[in-house]
């Protein structure tokens, strides 16, 4: 089963990233994600641990462009 991810999701878990990068994650920005993953998997009846992972995948290591 494929793993569906919101954009807002991804987003939030981008900007986490971000802040990671600086060395500058905060705890208010790492309770957002995990509150978001946690109500996203709630919501679509996913895996909580899948949905985390996927959503780590796609932001850590996007798939190159094939344009």
């Amino acid at each position: 089963m494929a793993i569906e991810l919101s954009n807002e999701l991804i987003e939030l878990e981008k900007a986490a990233w971000a802040e990671q990068q600086e060395n500058g994650l905060t705890v208010e920005t790492a309770a957002r994600v995990q509150e978001a993953i946690t109500a996203h998997a709630e919501a679509t009846e996913q895996s909580r641990y899948d949905v985390e992972m996927e959503l780590k995948r796609v932001v850590r290591h996007p798939e190159p462009d094939t344009d």
